[in-house]
């Protein structure tokens, strides 16, 4: 199987990741995770402008007229950049919610017995009856919890979860190796110590084999496939966020470093969609 991306391909993860930088850098997602969990509407609107949620739609219905492979790599660089929102359950909404699409209506759907965005949400996808707000490791995921609730999401939205955990795991692996190069310990910087070394290299390794998996599934769309992706992408997302604390030392530990910010994310992101038991559990029966 070729992974190699196609022009295009680099050209839309290109657009996206400035789009992302110029709109919701570090300031934005500093502001973000400082305002309590509410959705920044403007954002969302410019998103669905710019096809992030049309982009699997038929051009004849309005939409981009790309694939599943594509939108993992859009998806891959919200993750990357910590967007906050319901995006993999509006993204799979277009086309079936009016305003999904467009980023005029904003879709959440009911998880592993959890609801993310439910007080910003214009749309609920499954029942969401009797939920109660509970306190989010994630300053940036709001959450309720829905006793005896069944997971409403859908594979793509598994898929698109396992995506942006890949662009978590691969953020991570940058901050950890740019902070290595510069950080200096003994005389030296400590990205020369050994130790610091075998700890990014890991983290490369988990990072890539992750979106090798998510890439692998988005061709075949198959729900064994994306099943170990989910379960290898969840793994790399904490994983590497550990991994980075590691490297950052003590600093990383600070409310002012954004480390802490992608370990929780990771945590929550894993929680809401197909956790590792129960794929686990889908990749057992497979066998």
């Amino acid at each position: 199987m070729d992974f190699r991306l196609t022009d295009d391909q680099r050209a839309l993860r290109r657009g996206v990741r400035d789009l992302l930088e110029g709109r919701f850098g570090r300031t934005g997602l500093r502001a973000a995770a400082d305002s309590g969990g509410t959705l920044d509407r403007a954002l969302w609107r410019e998103l669905g402008a710019a096809g992030f949620f049309a982009l699997r739609l038929p051009e004849a219905d309005g939409g981009v007229g790309l694939g599943l492979p594509e939108a993992v790599l859009v998806f891959e660089e919200a993750g990357r950049a910590l967007l906050p929102g319901p995006l993999a359950a509006t993204h799979a909404a277009a086309g079936t919610v009016p305003g999904a699409a467009d980023g005029s209506v904003v879709v959440t759907s009911v998880g592993e017995g959890l609801v993310a965005w439910l007080d910003e949400a214009d749309v609920v996808v499954g029942d969401a009856s009797g939920a109660v707000p509970i306190r989010s490791l994630d300053p940036l995921t709001p959450l309720h919890r829905v006793p005896g609730a069944q997971d409403a999401g859908g594979p793509v939205e598994i898929l698109l979860t396992a995506a942006e955990q890949v662009g978590g795991a691969a953020a991570t692996t940058d901050m950890a190796v740019a902070h290595a190069k510069r950080r200096e310990q003994f005389g030296q910087v400590i990205g020369g110590f050994q130790a610091v070394k075998h700890l990014c290299a890991g983290m490369l390794v988990r990072a890539e084999l992750a979106r090798a998996a998510v890439r692998a599934a988005s061709l075949t769309a198959d729900p064994v496939e994306i099943a170990g992706a989910k379960l290898l992408a969840d793994t790399a997302a904490a994983a590497n966020a550990r991994d980075c604390l590691q490297v950052f030392g003590g600093m990383g530990f600070t409310w002012e470093a954004d480390v802490h910010l992608h370990l929780k994310r990771a945590w929550v992101r894993a929680g809401l969609r197909l956790p590792a038991a129960r794929a686990e559990e889908v990749l057992a029966a497979a066998l």
